[in-house]
């Protein structure tokens, strides 16, 4: 049993099916072995996306991402103040302030991330893809 942080991209790609996610990813995500979370990042980001038009997700979005969620068995991941104040150790070898807060995330929960982002790869994280 895997106990894992999806990327935004991840799960997104997941519920629609897209098929840039890999075989092993979707393998990871159905297996129904693995404890899968969702960062509160991850909404934000999507929220923030939607709301620029670089997205489009169906209405309300909270209900659709909480319902996405139950259906895929995926917990989310509140961000606390330790992960918040844990950014500041990483390197910087991303820039994008969610990706970063994933890194934290995985670092001090001990949780695999399920990215293709390979500037994520670069920190000291166990990263699947």
């Amino acid at each position: 049993m895997l106990r894992v942080l999806l990327d935004t991209h991840v799960f997104l790609w997941w519920i629609t099916d897209d098929p840039r996610l890999s075989e092993r990813a979707r393998g990871v995500i159905r297996s129904g072995r693995n404890e899968l979370f969702l960062s509160a990042a991850s909404g934000w980001e999507i929220a923030i996306k939607a709301g620029l038009g670089r997205i489009r997700v169906a209405e309300p979005m909270g209900s659709f991402l909480v319902d996405q969620m139950v259906r895929n068995g995926i917990e989310a991941l509140p961000v606390s103040m330790r992960h918040a104040l844990h950014v500041h150790t990483l390197p910087p070898f991303h820039r994008d302030p969610f990706d970063r807060m994933l890194v934290a995330q995985a670092q001090l929960e001990d949780l695999e991330i399920l990215t293709a982002d390979p500037a994520i790869r670069q920190y000291a994280v166990r990263a699947i893809w």
